[in-house]
Protein backbone atom coordinates (compact mmCIF):
# COMPACT_ATOMS: atom_id res chain seq x y z
CA UNK A 1 0.00 0.00 0.00
CA UNK A 2 1.27 3.78 -1.16
CA UNK A 3 2.22 6.12 1.29
CA UNK A 4 -1.31 8.16 -0.46
CA UNK A 5 -3.05 5.04 -0.26
CA UNK A 6 -2.29 4.80 3.63
CA UNK A 7 -3.30 8.41 4.04
CA UNK A 8 -6.62 8.37 2.85
CA UNK A 9 -7.22 5.45 4.42
CA UNK A 10 -6.45 7.10 8.06
CA UNK A 11 -8.40 9.78 7.08
CA UNK A 12 -11.70 7.98 6.12
CA UNK A 13 -11.26 6.14 9.01
CA UNK A 14 -10.22 8.72 11.77
CA UNK A 15 -11.28 12.17 9.83
CA UNK A 16 -7.89 13.30 9.77
CA UNK A 17 -6.64 13.80 13.24
CA UNK A 18 -8.91 12.22 15.77
CA UNK A 19 -6.73 10.10 17.74
CA UNK A 20 -7.77 8.08 20.14
CA UNK A 21 -8.86 9.86 23.49
CA UNK A 22 -9.44 7.52 25.63
CA UNK A 23 -6.69 8.53 27.39
CA UNK A 24 -6.74 12.08 27.81
CA UNK A 25 -8.62 13.93 30.48
CA UNK A 26 -9.62 17.33 31.15
CA UNK A 27 -7.08 18.99 33.40
CA UNK A 28 -8.81 19.27 37.23
CA UNK A 29 -8.44 22.86 36.98
CA UNK A 30 -10.41 23.14 33.75
CA UNK A 31 -13.47 21.50 35.16
CA UNK A 32 -16.94 22.96 33.91
CA UNK A 33 -19.86 24.19 35.18
CA UNK A 34 -22.95 20.96 35.43
CA UNK A 35 -25.35 22.04 33.23
CA UNK A 36 -23.47 24.90 31.27
CA UNK A 37 -22.85 28.69 32.06
CA UNK A 38 -25.46 31.61 30.80
CA UNK A 39 -24.00 34.29 32.96
CA UNK A 40 -20.72 36.35 32.05
CA UNK A 41 -18.35 38.38 33.50
CA UNK A 42 -16.97 41.56 31.26
CA UNK A 43 -13.96 43.89 32.42
CA UNK A 44 -13.53 47.12 30.60
CA UNK A 45 -10.14 49.06 30.49
CA UNK A 46 -9.41 52.59 28.95
CA UNK A 47 -7.04 53.54 26.51
CA UNK A 48 -4.95 55.66 28.76
CA UNK A 49 -3.35 53.34 30.38
CA UNK A 50 -0.71 53.15 27.65
CA UNK A 51 -0.28 56.93 28.73
CA UNK A 52 3.39 57.97 29.71
CA UNK A 53 4.59 54.60 28.28
CA UNK A 54 8.13 55.81 25.93
CA UNK A 55 8.97 52.26 24.28
CA UNK A 56 7.56 49.91 22.48
CA UNK A 57 8.45 46.87 24.95
CA UNK A 58 7.27 48.79 27.83
CA UNK A 59 3.84 49.53 25.59
CA UNK A 60 3.55 45.57 24.98
CA UNK A 61 3.80 44.68 29.05
CA UNK A 62 0.67 46.18 29.28
CA UNK A 63 -2.13 43.81 27.42
CA UNK A 64 0.28 41.15 28.43
CA UNK A 65 -0.60 41.78 32.10
CA UNK A 66 -4.03 42.42 31.60
CA UNK A 67 -4.83 39.07 29.39
CA UNK A 68 -3.06 37.13 31.92
CA UNK A 69 -5.41 38.27 34.80
CA UNK A 70 -8.18 38.09 31.99
CA UNK A 71 -7.31 34.54 31.87
CA UNK A 72 -6.59 33.30 35.79
CA UNK A 73 -9.84 34.88 36.55
CA UNK A 74 -11.98 33.67 33.49
CA UNK A 75 -12.76 37.40 32.94
CA UNK A 76 -15.47 36.26 29.48
CA UNK A 77 -15.01 39.77 27.61
CA UNK A 78 -12.86 42.83 27.47
CA UNK A 79 -13.94 46.02 25.89
CA UNK A 80 -11.29 48.54 25.31
CA UNK A 81 -13.06 52.41 25.60
CA UNK A 82 -11.34 55.57 24.67
CA UNK A 83 -11.23 57.80 27.65
CA UNK A 84 -9.08 60.51 25.55
CA UNK A 85 -10.22 63.98 24.56
CA UNK A 86 -11.75 64.27 21.49
CA UNK A 87 -9.10 66.86 19.82
CA UNK A 88 -6.01 64.58 21.01
CA UNK A 89 -7.52 61.28 18.85
CA UNK A 90 -5.84 61.17 15.60
CA UNK A 91 -8.48 61.34 12.90
CA UNK A 92 -7.16 58.59 10.32
CA UNK A 93 -4.92 56.04 11.99
CA UNK A 94 -2.78 53.85 9.45
CA UNK A 95 -3.22 50.49 11.33
CA UNK A 96 -0.93 48.99 8.46
CA UNK A 97 1.60 50.41 10.57
CA UNK A 98 2.14 50.67 14.26
CA UNK A 99 -0.27 52.05 16.47
CA UNK A 100 1.11 51.48 20.26
CA UNK A 101 1.78 55.16 19.99
CA UNK A 102 -0.80 56.71 17.57
CA UNK A 103 -3.89 54.49 18.08
CA UNK A 104 -4.05 53.06 21.32
CA UNK A 105 -7.27 51.36 20.71
CA UNK A 106 -6.15 49.14 18.00
CA UNK A 107 -3.03 48.33 19.52
CA UNK A 108 -4.54 46.75 23.15
CA UNK A 109 -7.34 45.25 20.75
CA UNK A 110 -4.63 43.53 18.54
CA UNK A 111 -2.65 42.12 21.10
CA UNK A 112 -5.33 40.77 23.34
CA UNK A 113 -6.78 39.39 20.30
CA UNK A 114 -3.38 37.70 19.55
CA UNK A 115 -2.80 36.47 22.78
CA UNK A 116 -6.38 35.13 22.73
CA UNK A 117 -6.23 32.85 20.02
CA UNK A 118 -4.78 29.46 20.03
CA UNK A 119 -0.70 29.42 19.58
CA UNK A 120 -1.26 26.99 16.35
CA UNK A 121 -3.97 29.41 14.67
CA UNK A 122 -1.99 32.94 15.51
CA UNK A 123 0.13 32.39 12.25
CA UNK A 124 -3.21 31.82 9.81
CA UNK A 125 -5.00 34.89 11.81
CA UNK A 126 -2.80 37.39 12.48
CA UNK A 127 -0.59 38.24 9.29
CA UNK A 128 2.94 39.87 10.21
CA UNK A 129 2.40 43.35 11.96
CA UNK A 130 4.91 45.71 13.31
CA UNK A 131 2.62 45.73 16.76
CA UNK A 132 3.38 41.74 16.33
CA UNK A 133 7.58 42.45 16.45
CA UNK A 134 7.71 42.03 19.98
CA UNK A 135 5.40 39.02 20.66
CA UNK A 136 8.21 37.11 22.32
CA UNK A 137 7.46 39.09 25.50
CA UNK A 138 4.11 38.20 26.15
CA UNK A 139 3.20 35.50 28.45
CA UNK A 140 1.48 32.61 27.41
CA UNK A 141 -2.16 32.10 28.55
CA UNK A 142 -2.97 28.41 28.57
CA UNK A 143 -6.42 28.78 28.70
CA UNK A 144 -8.32 25.43 28.24
CA UNK A 145 -9.01 26.06 24.47
CA UNK A 146 -5.73 25.98 23.78
CA UNK A 147 -4.37 22.75 23.16
CA UNK A 148 -2.05 20.72 25.80
CA UNK A 149 -0.36 17.06 24.64
CA UNK A 150 -1.98 15.85 28.31
CA UNK A 151 -6.29 17.06 27.80
CA UNK A 152 -8.96 16.42 26.08
CA UNK A 153 -12.25 18.21 25.88
CA UNK A 154 -14.99 17.89 23.27
CA UNK A 155 -14.38 21.49 22.16
CA UNK A 156 -11.80 22.63 20.43
CA UNK A 157 -10.81 26.00 18.15
CA UNK A 158 -9.97 25.29 14.73
CA UNK A 159 -9.02 27.24 11.98
CA UNK A 160 -9.69 26.05 8.15
CA UNK A 161 -7.16 25.46 5.72
CA UNK A 162 -6.49 24.76 2.06
CA UNK A 163 -6.22 21.17 0.76
CA UNK A 164 -8.75 17.99 -0.42
CA UNK A 165 -10.80 16.03 1.83
CA UNK A 166 -10.62 12.11 1.66
CA UNK A 167 -14.11 12.71 0.27
CA UNK A 168 -13.14 15.31 -2.30
CA UNK A 169 -15.95 17.66 -0.51
CA UNK A 170 -15.96 19.08 2.80
CA UNK A 171 -13.07 21.13 5.04
CA UNK A 172 -9.86 20.49 6.25
CA UNK A 173 -9.48 22.59 9.55
CA UNK A 174 -6.26 22.99 12.05
CA UNK A 175 -6.68 21.79 15.40
CA UNK A 176 -3.79 21.41 17.15
CA UNK A 177 -3.62 18.08 16.77
CA UNK A 178 -1.11 15.55 14.61
CA UNK A 179 -2.91 16.13 11.57
CA UNK A 180 -5.61 18.28 10.42
CA UNK A 181 -9.76 17.11 10.96
CA UNK A 182 -12.05 16.84 8.29
CA UNK A 183 -15.64 18.35 8.56
CA UNK A 184 -18.18 18.49 5.92
CA UNK A 185 -19.60 22.16 5.41
CA UNK A 186 -17.51 23.73 2.91
CA UNK A 187 -15.97 26.95 4.10
CA UNK A 188 -13.19 29.29 3.32
CA UNK A 189 -9.95 28.98 4.90
CA UNK A 190 -8.42 31.36 7.38
CA UNK A 191 -11.72 30.95 9.39
CA UNK A 192 -11.88 30.68 13.04
CA UNK A 193 -14.58 27.58 13.79
CA UNK A 194 -15.66 26.15 16.84
CA UNK A 195 -15.81 22.27 16.68
CA UNK A 196 -17.56 19.67 18.77
CA UNK A 197 -15.84 16.36 18.93
CA UNK A 198 -18.57 13.68 19.10
CA UNK A 199 -18.09 10.56 21.42
CA UNK A 200 -18.55 8.28 18.23
CA UNK A 201 -14.66 9.00 16.90
CA UNK A 202 -16.26 7.85 13.48
CA UNK A 203 -18.50 11.07 12.85
CA UNK A 204 -17.61 14.30 11.62
CA UNK A 205 -16.62 16.92 14.18
CA UNK A 206 -19.58 19.86 14.36
CA UNK A 207 -19.57 23.58 14.10
CA UNK A 208 -21.21 24.92 16.99
CA UNK A 209 -21.68 28.44 18.36
CA UNK A 210 -18.61 30.22 20.13
CA UNK A 211 -20.28 30.28 22.90
CA UNK A 212 -21.21 26.94 23.17
CA UNK A 213 -18.33 25.65 25.23
CA UNK A 214 -19.53 27.92 28.03
CA UNK A 215 -23.36 28.18 27.72
CA UNK A 216 -23.52 23.92 27.20
CA UNK A 217 -20.22 22.51 27.53
CA UNK A 218 -19.69 24.65 31.31
CA UNK A 219 -16.08 25.58 29.97
CA UNK A 220 -14.17 28.99 30.33
CA UNK A 221 -13.59 29.37 27.00
CA UNK A 222 -11.22 32.42 26.74
CA UNK A 223 -12.71 36.20 25.84
CA UNK A 224 -13.85 38.22 23.30
CA UNK A 225 -12.52 41.73 22.36
CA UNK A 226 -14.82 44.68 21.83
CA UNK A 227 -13.39 48.33 20.95
CA UNK A 228 -15.82 50.97 21.88
CA UNK A 229 -15.31 54.69 20.99
CA UNK A 230 -16.05 56.16 24.40
CA UNK A 231 -17.15 54.79 27.87
CA UNK A 232 -21.09 55.79 27.50
CA UNK A 233 -20.47 53.02 24.47
CA UNK A 234 -19.42 50.51 26.71
CA UNK A 235 -22.51 49.99 27.67
CA UNK A 236 -25.23 50.79 24.95
CA UNK A 237 -22.77 48.87 22.36
CA UNK A 238 -23.32 45.65 24.69
CA UNK A 239 -23.22 42.16 22.61
CA UNK A 240 -26.05 41.26 24.84
CA UNK A 241 -29.43 41.04 24.49
CA UNK A 242 -30.91 42.86 27.54
CA UNK A 243 -27.40 44.63 28.03
CA UNK A 244 -24.83 44.60 31.57
CA UNK A 245 -27.90 43.88 34.22
CA UNK A 246 -25.21 44.71 36.77
CA UNK A 247 -21.78 47.22 36.52
CA UNK A 248 -19.11 48.22 38.66
CA UNK A 249 -17.17 51.37 38.33
CA UNK A 250 -13.42 51.33 40.23
CA UNK A 251 -12.71 54.75 42.03
CA UNK A 252 -10.34 55.03 44.80
CA UNK A 253 -13.17 57.71 45.99
CA UNK A 254 -15.24 54.52 46.14
CA UNK A 255 -16.58 52.45 48.66
CA UNK A 256 -14.68 49.89 50.00
CA UNK A 257 -15.69 46.44 48.72
CA UNK A 258 -15.74 44.93 52.17
CA UNK A 259 -18.79 47.33 52.43
CA UNK A 260 -20.33 47.67 48.91
CA UNK A 261 -21.71 44.19 49.12
CA UNK A 262 -23.69 42.50 52.06
CA UNK A 263 -24.87 39.41 49.98
CA UNK A 264 -22.32 36.27 48.05
CA UNK A 265 -23.06 35.43 45.53
CA UNK A 266 -24.23 38.56 43.50
CA UNK A 267 -27.60 37.76 41.32
CA UNK A 268 -26.95 38.71 38.05
CA UNK A 269 -26.79 37.26 34.47
CA UNK A 270 -23.94 39.62 32.86
CA UNK A 271 -21.59 41.55 35.06
CA UNK A 272 -19.66 44.58 33.90
CA UNK A 273 -16.63 45.76 36.14
CA UNK A 274 -15.17 49.47 34.60
CA UNK A 275 -11.52 50.51 35.50
CA UNK A 276 -10.13 54.02 34.63
CA UNK A 277 -7.15 55.30 33.82
CA UNK A 278 -4.68 57.37 35.31
CA UNK A 279 -6.69 60.10 35.94
CA UNK A 280 -9.99 57.62 36.66
CA UNK A 281 -13.56 57.06 35.55
CA UNK A 282 -14.33 61.25 35.61
CA UNK A 283 -11.82 62.02 33.14
CA UNK A 284 -13.34 59.17 30.71
CA UNK A 285 -16.97 60.66 31.45
CA UNK A 286 -15.18 64.01 31.36
CA UNK A 287 -14.05 63.05 27.66
CA UNK A 288 -17.64 61.61 26.44
CA UNK A 289 -20.11 63.86 24.51
CA UNK A 290 -22.82 61.60 25.75
CA UNK A 291 -22.81 62.11 28.77
CA UNK A 292 -21.47 65.73 28.47
CA UNK A 293 -25.15 65.62 27.08
CA UNK A 294 -26.70 63.87 30.16
CA UNK A 295 -24.79 65.88 32.64
CA UNK A 296 -22.98 63.23 33.90
CA UNK A 297 -19.43 64.73 35.34
CA UNK A 298 -17.06 64.36 37.74
CA UNK A 299 -18.65 63.28 41.08
CA UNK A 300 -21.85 62.45 39.25
CA UNK A 301 -19.83 59.62 36.94
CA UNK A 302 -20.68 57.31 39.76
CA UNK A 303 -24.26 57.36 38.40
CA UNK A 304 -23.18 55.21 35.89
CA UNK A 305 -22.94 52.16 37.80
CA UNK A 306 -24.88 49.72 40.34
CA UNK A 307 -21.60 49.95 42.40
CA UNK A 308 -18.76 52.24 43.05
CA UNK A 309 -16.12 51.06 44.67
CA UNK A 310 -12.23 51.37 45.90
CA UNK A 311 -10.87 48.33 45.33
CA UNK A 312 -7.96 48.82 47.91
CA UNK A 313 -8.35 51.33 50.52
CA UNK A 314 -5.65 52.40 52.54
CA UNK A 315 -3.13 52.17 49.38
CA UNK A 316 0.47 52.66 50.20
CA UNK A 317 1.51 54.23 46.85
CA UNK A 318 0.25 57.45 45.45
CA UNK A 319 -1.08 55.31 42.01
CA UNK A 320 -2.17 51.61 41.04
CA UNK A 321 -1.81 51.61 37.60
CA UNK A 322 -4.81 49.75 36.04
CA UNK A 323 -3.13 46.51 35.20
CA UNK A 324 -2.37 46.31 38.97
CA UNK A 325 -6.13 47.50 40.22
CA UNK A 326 -7.55 44.74 37.63
CA UNK A 327 -5.63 41.73 39.45
CA UNK A 328 -6.25 43.37 42.99
CA UNK A 329 -9.97 44.49 42.17
CA UNK A 330 -10.84 40.42 40.72
CA UNK A 331 -9.05 39.02 43.57
CA UNK A 332 -11.22 40.69 45.63
CA UNK A 333 -14.74 40.52 44.10
CA UNK A 334 -13.97 36.93 42.98
CA UNK A 335 -16.35 35.97 45.32
CA UNK A 336 -19.09 37.70 44.01
CA UNK A 337 -19.51 35.16 41.36
CA UNK A 338 -17.89 31.94 43.38
CA UNK A 339 -20.45 29.23 43.54
CA UNK A 340 -22.74 30.58 41.12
Amino acid sequence: MSFHERKNKKRKTAHNGQQDRTSFKPSASFAPTEGGRDWTVSVAIPTSILTNLATADQRMSIPGRIARALAVFAVDEVVVFDDSPASSRPRQTDTAGYTGDTDPAHFLTHILSFLEAPPFMRKALFPLHPNLRLTALLPSLDMPHHPNPKDWISYREGVTIPGKTSTGSGTLVEVGLDEPVEIEEDIPPKTRLTLLFPDDQSQYPQCVDPQAPRTEGGYYWGYTVRKCPSLSSVFTESPYEDGYDFSIGTSERGTPISKAFSSKPLKFKHLLIVFGGPRGLEFASMNDEELVKMDIQGGRTRELFDQWVNVLPGQGSRTIRTEEALFIALTALRGLWDGK
